[in-house]
C-alpha cells in the first residue's frame, strides 16, 4: 500500500517480525492497533534494529546495532523525512550496543524530531550507573511509556522521573469473539479432553518443567487432561541445530510417561491460531521464573481469551490476576500449580466465572485501545494534531446475524452469545430491520433480503386486529400478557411503524411482496397510530409514516403526522421557556427523535412553527450534547432534569445512535455543514472519543457494547446496542459517499433513516 504524503508518519525504532521475539512481536501490534484505529490519517514506518547488514532491507530505515557509526547516519536518515512527526523508541538494554545500550546516545545526540520510549525492562534498585543512564535517556524527550503500575511507582521512586511524563498503557491484548472452551475445542477435536496450556517462545525462563513435574498428581485426578506446549524454542537458544531446552522438557515427558497428557505444537502460530488455541485453555499455566519480569504478553493474552489462570507471582501477575481471575502461586513450586489446577479443573461453574472476569478485564487493553491511548500521549509531543482522524472500522455482519434466529432477532447477549431465555421483542426486530435495510441500500447484498424478511415477518406477527402490536414473544414462540402490558408499550409500536415505513420507502430496490407486505402491516395500523400520545412514540411514528409518504402520497398519512405533532407542540408550548426549549421538563434517552419530528411535521405541512420548533429544540438538545468542544451524552443515572446539572457516565449507545440519526436528518433537509461536524463528533464516542478512551463495539464482529459506565464498558452485545452502532455506521458511510452535493429531503423521494 503506498503510503499518502498528507499523512503524519511515526517511526518506531524496534526489531520487527520476522525476528522472533517479544518486542518484534509487540511492535507489529501496537502499529496495527494504531493503523486501524488512526490509518486514515497516520503511518507508521520502521526503523528495524538488527545485529549485522541486511542484504536487502524491507524497512524504511535499518540500524545495525552493533555498528556505533550507524545510530548518527540513520538519526539524519530519519531527519531528512519532513512527514516523520515523531520517532517511538522500543527499549530493551539488551537491543542496543555499548554499557547499558549506550550507543543509542549518539542516535538521540542527532535526532531531531520529537520522540517518546516504551520501556520495556524497569530494574528496581539500579545502580548510580543505570540510574543516570535512564534519566539521560529521557532528558532527550521528556515522555515514556510504561505497562505497569509497578513499572511506573519504580521509575518515580527509583529513578526520580516525574510522574507526569510517564504514560501507562497496559499490554495490548488481540479482541476475540467470546466462546466457551467446550465450543472452541470442536476445531482441534478436544471436545472429550481438560486443556492445559503454556504458550509462547520457550526457553528456560518459561520454566515448562514446572507444569510437566505437575502434571502426574493433576492427572491421578483428572486422567484425560492434555497440557498443550505452544511455541517453538527462541531462536537464540538453538545453537548448531540443538534445542537443548526442548530435549530437556521432551526427555521430563518420556521419564514420567505423560506422552498421552502432552502435546508439543512447535510452531511460530499466527495470531488467530494462537487464539483459538487459548479459546480452547480450560486452564492457562503461566509457570515463569523470573521474579523481575514486570510484563508478560503471554499472560495478557491468555487472560484476554478467557483463560482462568493458575500463575506464577511475578509483578505483573501480582498487579493485575485478582483472586476472581484466578490463583497465583509460588514460583516453581509444583505442589502449589498441580493443588490449585486440581481445584479449577474440579469447579466448572468457578472455571466459566474466572474465564469471564479475566476476559471482560482484559477488554480495555486491547490493541486499539491501546492505539487511542498512545495517540493521546503523541499529540502532546507533535504539531498539528488536528490532522489526526480516526479510521472508520470496516462495516461486520455478523453479531447481528449470529443474534438472529429464524423467528427474530434475539433480545439480549451473554458478552457475545445470544441468551435464548431473552426472547424477542418487536423494539428490536423494528431497529434491526431499519438497520438490515439501510445496509441492503448501501450495498445490495442479496443475503440480507432473508433478514428483512425474518424481522418484518415478527412485525406482522406481533400485529393485533386493532394494528396496534404486543411486544414480547419468548423462545417457544409464546406470547406474555405480563410483557405485554407495560405502560411504554407505544414506544415499541412506534418503532414497529418507522420500520415499516422504512422498507416502504425502499419499494422501489426492495422485491414487491416485502415492501407490499410492509405497506399492508403500516395501513392496518393507522387507526390506532392517529391515538399515540407519548412524545417519544409521537416521534418514531411520524419517522416511519413520513418515509412511507415520501414513498406513496397519502392525504390520510399527511394529516395523521400533522394531528401526532400538534400534540408534540403543544407538549413543547406547555414545557418549553427561555432557558428550556423541550417538549419535557426532563430529557431521557433517544431525545433527537423529538426535533427530528418536527423536522418532518414541517416538510409534509410546510407549517413554519413546525420549523422554528425543529430548530430550537434541536439547538437547545445540541448545546446540552456538545460542549466546550466534547461530546457529551445525557446519563441514565437519573436523567437531566430542568434547573439541575447532567448527570456522569451511565451512557448508552442507543443515545449516540439518535444523535446521529437526527443530526442526519437535519443535514439532508438544510446542508448545514455543522450538522454533519456534529455526527462525526458522536460517531467518534463509538470509536473512543469518551470518557474511558475506549472503543464502544467489538471490530471483529460489529457487535456494539451495551454501555459505558464510570470505570468500564458493559461488554455485553444485546440487539438494541449492536443495531445502534451498525446504524450509526451505516449513515456515516452513506455520508462519506454523498458529501458532494446535498439534496433536501422535501424534494427527495428516499427515506430518510437510510439517505445520507
Amino acid at each position: 500500500m503506498k503510503t499518502i504524503s498528507n499523512k503524519s508518519k511515526i517511526v518506531f525504532l524496534s526489531t520487527f517480525p520476522p525476528t522472533q521475539c517479544g518486542i518484534a512481536t509487540y511492535t507489529q501490534d501496537t502499529i496495527k492497533g494504531i493503523t486501524d484505529v488512526f490509518g486514515k490519517s497516520v503511518t507508521c514506518e520502521i526503523c528495524e534494529l538488527v545485529n549485522e547488514p541486511k542484504a536487502k532491507p524491507t524497512q524504511a530505515f535499518t540500524l545495525n546495532t552493533k555498528d556505533k557509526a550507524e545510530y548518527a547516519k540513520v538519526a539524519e536518515q530519519i531527519n531528512n523525512d519532513k512527514s516523520v512527526k515523531l520517532v517511538h523508541i522500543q527499549h530493551e538494554f539488551g537491543l542496543f550496543g555499548g554499557n547499558y545500550g549506550d550507543y543509542l546516545l549518539d542516535f538521540l545526540n542527532v535526532i531531531k524530531k520529537p520522540l517518546t520510549y516504551t520501556f520495556h525492562s524497569v530494574i528496581q534498585n539500579p545502580n548510580n550507573e543505570l540510574k543516570t543512564f535512564v534519566k539521560l535517556l529521557l532528558s532527550y524527550s521528556n515522555s515514556v511509556f510504561v505497562m505497569t503500575n509497578q513499572s511506573k511507582e519504580i521509575l518515580m521512586r527509583d529513578y526520580d522521573i516525574a510522574d507526569e511524563i510517564i504514560s501507562l498503557v497496559p499490554h495490548g491484548t488481540h479482541i476475540v469473539i467470546y466462546e466457551a472452551p467446550h465450543q472452541a475445542k470442536e476445531k482441534f477435536g478436544f471436545q472429550d479432553r481438560k486443556v492445559l496450556s503454556t504458550f509462547g517462545l520457550l526457553g528456560e525462563g518459561k520454566n515448562i518443567e514446572t507444569g510437566l513435574q505437575a502434571l502426574p498428581k493433576i492427572i491421578e485426578k483428572e486422567p484425560n487432561v492434555l497440557y498443550l506446549v505452544i511455541g517453538k524454542t527462541h531462536p537464540n537458544l538453538i545453537k548448531d541445530g540443538v534445542d537443548a531446552y526442548r530435549d530437556k522438557l521432551e526427555g521430563i515427558v518420556e521419564d514420567l510417561n505423560l506422552k498421552d497428557n502432552v502435546r508439543f505444537i512447535n510452531q511460530y502460530l499466527d495470531t488467530n491460531e494462537l487464539l483459538d488455541y487459548l479459546k480452547a485453555t480450560d486452564v492457562y499455566l503461566f509457570t515463569s521464573k523470573d521474579p523481575n519480569q514486570a510484563v508478560s504478553g503471554t499472560f495478557s493474552y491468555a487472560m484476554s481469551c478467557a483463560c482462568p489462570m493458575v500463575a506464577s507471582k511475578i509483578p505483573h501477575t501480582l498487579e493485575v490476576l485478582t483472586s476472581d481471575c484466578g490463583i497465583l502461586v509460588d514460583i516453581g513450586d509444583v505442589n502449589q500449580f498441580a493443588e490449585q489446577t486440581i481445584k479449577l479443573l474440579a469447579d466448572d461453574k468457578l472455571r466459566e466465572e474466572m474465564g469471564i472476569n479475566a476476559f471482560t478485564k482484559m477488554r480495555a487493553s486491547s490493541w486499539e485501545n491501546v492505539a487511542i491511548t498512545h495517540m493521546n500521549t503523541y499529540k502532546t509531543l507533535m504539531e498539528n494534531t488536528d490532522e489526526i482522524k480516526f479510521t472508520y472500522p470496516s462495516i461486520q455482519l455478523k453479531h447481528i446475524k449470529k443474534l438472529t434466529t429464524d423467528l427474530g432477532i434475539i433480545q439480549f447477549s451473554k458478552i457475545s452469545i445470544p441468551d435464548l431465555e431473552s426472547g424477542y421483542t418487536l423494539d428490536d426486530n423494528a431497529r434491526a430491520l431499519i438497520a438490515m435495510c439501510m445496509h441492503y441500500k448501501l450495498t445490495k447484498d442479496k443475503e440480507d433480503l432473508a433478514y428483512i424478511l425474518i424481522y418484518l415477518d415478527f412485525i406482522e406477527r406481533c400485529q393485533k386486529p386493532k394494528g396496534d402490536f404486543i411486544n414480547y414473544v419468548d423462545q417457544e414462540n409464546r406470547e406474555h400478557i405480563e410483557q405485554n402490558a407495560e405502560v411504554n408499550l407505544e414506544d415499541s409500536n412506534a418503532r414497529g411503524l418507522w420500520a415499516l415505513g422504512t422498507v416502504v420507502s425502499m419499494s422501489d430496490i426492495l422485491p414487491e411482496p416485502i415492501s407490499k407486505k410492509a405497506s399492508k402491516v403500516l395501513l392496518n395500523s393507522l387507526k390506532w397510530a392517529e391515538t399515540i400520545q407519548s412524545p417519544r412514540s409521537i416521534g418514531f411514528a411520524t419517522k416511519g409514516l413520513y418515509l412511507y409518504h415520501t414513498a406513496v402520497p397519502n392525504l390520510y398519512v399527511a394529516a395523521i403526522i400533522n394531528k401526532l405533532n400538534a400534540k408534540l407542540l403543544s407538549n413543547y408550548e406547555i414545557h418549553a421557556s427561555s432557558d428550556w426549549k423541550w417538549f419535557e421538563n426532563y430529557m431521557t434517552y433517544g431525545n433527537g427523535i423529538l426535533p427530528e419530528s418536527m423536522l418532518f411535521a414541517y416538510l409534509v405541512t410546510n407549517k413554519p412553527i413546525y420549523k422554528k420548533v425543529a430548530m430550537d429544540s434541536l439547538d437547545f438538545l445540541m448545546s446540552k450534547m456538545f460542549i466546550n468542544k466534547s461530546f457529551k451524552v445525557i446519563s441514565n443515572n437519573g436523567w437531566l432534569h430542568k434547573g439541575e446539572e447532567p448527570k456522569e457516565y451511565g451512557e448508552q449507545p442507543i443515545d449516540v445512535a439518535y444523535t446521529i440519526h437526527t443530526l442526519n436528518s437535519f443535514y439532508d433537509a438544510f446542508g448545514t455543514p455543522e450538522y454533519k461536524h456534529k455526527m462525526k463528533m458522536a460517531f467518534n464516542w463509538f470509536l473512543g472519543k469518551n470518557h474511558l478512551n475506549q472503543i464502544m463495539y467489538n471490530p471483529v464482529s460489529g457487535g456494539g457494547y451495551d454501555g459505558l459506565e464510570k470505570e468500564n464498558v458493559n461488554l455485553n452485545q444485546g440487539a438494541e446496542s449492536t443495531v445502534c452502532y451498525l446504524t450509526s455506521r451505516l449513515i456515516m458511510e452513506n455520508l462519506k459517499s454523498s458529501d458532494t452535493k446535498v439534496i433536501p429531503l422535501m424534494k427527495s423521494n428516499s427515506g430518510v433513516a437510510i439517505n445520507s
